[in-house]
């Protein structure tokens, strides 16, 4: 059997919301649906996600004009509550997600297998923009909540 060897990106940003709210954003169905795209011109309008060991999660993207869409998803192999999620996606590919308290901010540092289609520099802005989004709703929904 032959082993792949795949090269890792990662991506980074700081959220100025405290590790226990960053992390429910980040896991809630309901909120993965309002900040899982990378662009404005696509959305997720279904997820699930089971946060646990052995847990499965999918997030249904799609293009808003509905010409195309597809179905991230996998299964999570080591989960620990505002701290880190592993996972593995369907094609095999590993990703790890580390949740780190900065003072009330927290610091999301993601590292991924890349995959074989897409060059390097795509993959990154494409997860990067997708962070950005993420970091641009949780601290919308702070800022509501305060």
């Amino acid at each position: 059997m032959e082993t792949v060897t795949r090269k890792s990106i990662t991506i980074e940003n700081t959220v100025n919301a405290p590790v226990q709210k960053v992390w429910e954003l980040w896991t809630r169905p309901e909120h993965i649906t309002q900040w899982n795209n990378a662009s404005d011109d696509w959305h997720t309008p279904h997820a699930e996600n089971d946060v646990r060991t052995g847990g499965r999660f999918l997030s249904k993207m799609a293009a808003k004009d509905g010409s195309f869409s597809f179905d991230f998803s996998g299964t999570y192999t080591d989960v620990k509550p505002n701290q880190f999620l592993k996972y593995n996606i369907d094609d095999g590919r590993k990703v790890e997600v580390l949740f780190t308290p900065v003072g009330n901010q927290t610091r999301i540092v993601s590292t991924f297998e890349a995959e074989e289609v897409n060059s390097m520099e795509m993959q990154k802005s494409g997860w990067q923009a997708i962070l950005d989004n993420f970091k641009k709703y949780a601290e919308a929904k702070i800022t509501q909540q305060k």
